[in-house]
């Protein structure tokens, strides 16, 4: 059974922008020490960056319906990359409690980018 569904689109040129401004402060705000790793060993970072905070999004999506849900932070969500290549979303704090109160067996997620565009979809299954 389904219990969350979240979707998103991130502008490439908005995390560029961002990192412009201030790179050090939305890395360390954002995403995890592993997250960054895995971006700025890429030809494209803010790509990868951008698809990750695609992923966090969705998934704030996918977990929301609580109080306590809507305060996850940005660092309890994590975007984790397997052996084959495919993503993995790892909950921690807030939001591993939410995922445990909807009851969460599975986590479905895929990323997408385009020159322009990253995409997250994230589907939590009881």
């Amino acid at each position: 059974m389904i219990v969350g569904v979240g979707m998103d689109l991130v502008e490439i040129a908005r995390i560029e922008g961002m990192l412009q401004r201030s790179e050090q402060r939305v890395l360390e705000r954002l995403f995890t020490e592993a997250e960054v790793a895995y971006a700025t060993a890429r030809a494209r970072p803010a790509m990868h960056l951008a698809a990750r905070f695609a992923a966090k999004e969705a998934a704030f999506k996918a977990l929301a319906g609580s109080e306590e849900a809507r305060l996850i932070g940005w660092k309890e969500i994590e975007v984790v990359p397997r052996a084959n290549a495919t993503p993995l979303l790892a909950f921690t704090g807030r939001a591993e409690a939410r995922a445990a109160e909807l009851g969460v067996a599975q986590v479905w997620l895929t990323l997408t980018h385009t020159d322009t565009t990253a995409g997250a979809v994230c589907v939590l299954e009881r």
